[in-house]
């Protein structure tokens, strides 16, 4: 495991072989598996679980709620949002659940809504924003996401 020193993690659930670049930031109850690589500039809260071999690059902030499977590539810059109608100083005591199945793919800056499952080795296309559920073996693209292709 490597954890870059300008980073802040508080964290003790992270696998070996996982690595953390500058200024992440894992909150004390994140779980990472192993095999991860968290880029510059990300942000992991407490209610969070990622998988084995998964990848996460820069500018990612998952909030809790979030739930990544083993093999799963997130793009720079991807957004998951956790509530459906925020308001400032306005909390819940749970977030609807974001599921990312195995083997799946985001790409660069797309959006992805609260309760949304992303299915096994899907792809979501860079820039769409995802208001619905993505079946296993597709390829969703727009806005709102669709799917352009099936995968074999």
């Amino acid at each position: 495991m490597y954890i870059h020193p300008l980073s802040d993690v508080q964290s003790e659930s992270i696998g070996a072989g996982t690595r953390i670049w500058q200024f992440a930031v894992i909150f004390k109850n994140a779980k990472i598996g192993e095999n991860c690589n968290i880029c510059a500039n990300s942000l992991i809260e407490n209610d969070v679980i990622i998988g084995n071999n998964v990848t996460v690059k820069s500018g990612v902030y998952i909030w809790d709620g979030t739930r990544i499977e083993d093999n799963v590539f997130i793009g720079p810059c991807v957004v998951f949002t956790n509530d459906k109608f925020p308001r400032s100083k306005i909390h819940t005591d749970k977030y609807p659940e974001i599921r990312i199945k195995r083997n799946a793919s985001i790409g660069a800056n797309a959006t992805i809504l609260p309760g949304i499952t992303i299915g096994e080795n899907s792809m979501v296309g860079a820039g769409a924003v995802v208001t619905k559920d993505v079946p296993d073996n597709v390829v969703v693209v727009g806005n709102p996401a669709k799917i352009i292709k099936k995968l074999d």
